[in-house]
């Protein structure tokens, strides 16, 4: 009997190379983020949610995820990312929620205090901010790892999610939550992930301090730490591409994951199903068990 958990892709995966930020649209195979697999069950009825990278990619899972259990949703994504960007928000809308998408540069300050504003302004409110944009490229050795990359791998990765997090607090009341998207190379770095593995460690630790700070404002806070998943990260250089058609093969579960595998728990740690978990780092990576 053939296990149900095939009926996603498995390796190899094409050859394949995109320049930054890349597509969702011109991935091959085309990743699943439940455009149409997931159903809601009313989970997040009337919450306004604000997603970084909700173009593709986990946040374009979680950005259909959310609108489906009945949360309207602004998403973020960089201007290349337009054509991707479109696709969820008609997704969003289809759902019967407000939906819309800002463009910018979350490596600027002054564009992240500007979308937390819009964000509540088209949303009037903000119960939910996921701090899920990242970037992430390979560089096998530290001799080759530029300044110029260090320093934007932590300002979309570590900045941002400062700097959105600190601004959504002067618009959020109690019950609202932070969730991040963490790594699995926060707690087991790859050699050649060194400035992205840093920051997802950065991500870990600001995700507990952050809980103490909020837990008697009533504000919760987590994170979400993904393995391996075919996104648009790993065809811009995420990973090398000698290793990129055998991407996941060396999960238990044989293969990478799909972003729709992982947006229920985003939706479950957003759900008052959660109100007592705070300060909490839940992994998804095919069985390794690196948590």
């Amino acid at each position: 009997m053939q296990h149900d958990q095939l009926h996603y892709s498995m390796p190899p995966y094409p050859q394949q190379r995109q320049p930054e930020p890349g597509l969702a649209g011109k991935m091959s195979p085309r990743p699943d983020h439940g455009e149409t697999s997931y159903q809601g069950s009313g989970r997040l009825a009337g919450s306004k949610a604000l997603i970084t990278g909700g173009d593709s990619g986990i946040g374009r899972a979680v950005a259909i995820a959310f609108a489906r259990e009945g949360a309207d949703v602004v998403i973020n994504y960089l201007p290349d990312e337009q054509q991707d960007a479109d696709e969820v928000i008609a997704l969003i809308r289809d759902a019967g929620q407000k939906g819309y998408g800002i463009a910018g540069d979350l490596r600027d300050e002054a564009f992240c205090q500007l979308l937390i504003e819009e964000a509540h302004r088209c949303l009037g409110g903000l119960d939910i901010l996921i701090n899920n944009a990242g970037k992430q490229q390979f560089v096998e050795s530290i001799l080759d790892l530029s300044t110029e990359q260090f320093d934007a791998t932590f300002k979309t990765n570590v900045y941002a999610m400062f700097w959105l997090s600190k601004y959504a607090l002067n618009v959020m009341e109690p019950g609202a939550s932070i969730i991040t998207t963490a790594s699995v190379q926060a707690y087991a770095p790859s050699a050649g992930l060194l400035d992205y593995a840093q920051t997802k460690a950065c991500n870990v630790a600001f995700t507990k301090a952050l809980a103490k700070q909020l837990g008697p404002k009533g504000i919760r806070v987590n994170a979400v730490a993904p393995g391996p998943y075919w996104t648009p990260l790993q065809v811009c250089g995420g990973q090398p591409q000698e290793s990129l058609p055998h991407f996941g093969a060396d999960s238990p579960l044989g293969r990478a994951g799909q972003p729709a595998e992982i947006a229920p728990l985003y939706v479950t740690l957003a759900s008052k199903a959660c109100s007592y978990t705070s300060g909490q780092v839940w992994c998804s990576d095919g069985g390794t068990g690196t948590l």
